[in-house]
């Protein structure tokens, strides 16, 4: 039996729907630093993911392509550059609160400008 992925998704993005008692938060943020999400900008987006908690995961998505939020290599191969939107896919525990940091992190330009 398959999971209906939109059960339970409000028209917030977020989705209470989930058999394992997870939250998934989904939040579309524009890239503005100058270099897009190039190796340092991802190096920081990692370093943000990698302090979570376990049970968290994270995942950024372009153009139908999505990379773990802890794979460097990964969010570099989207190629997003200043004035993309990456969507962020936040799953577990305090997700809209992660979302809330990743996204800020994002917008910041990753503290580059």
């Amino acid at each position: 039996m398959s999971e209906n992925k939109n059960a339970g998704r409000g028209k917030d993005g977020v989705t209470d729907g989930r058999t394992d008692g997870a939250t998934e938060v989904r939040r579309t943020v524009t890239i503005v630093n100058r270099r897009g999400l190039h190796a340092r900008a991802s190096a920081r987006f990692v370093g943000a993911v990698s302090e979570l908690p376990d049970g968290i995961a994270v995942e950024v998505a372009k153009d139908g392509n999505s990379a773990s939020g802890g794979s460097i290599l990964g969010l570099m191969m989207l190629g997003a550059a200043k004035g993309d939107t990456v969507e962020l896919i936040i799953a577990g525990a305090n997700a809209e609160s992660v979302a809330d940091g990743l996204a800020a992190l994002v917008e910041s330009g990753f503290g580059e400008e």
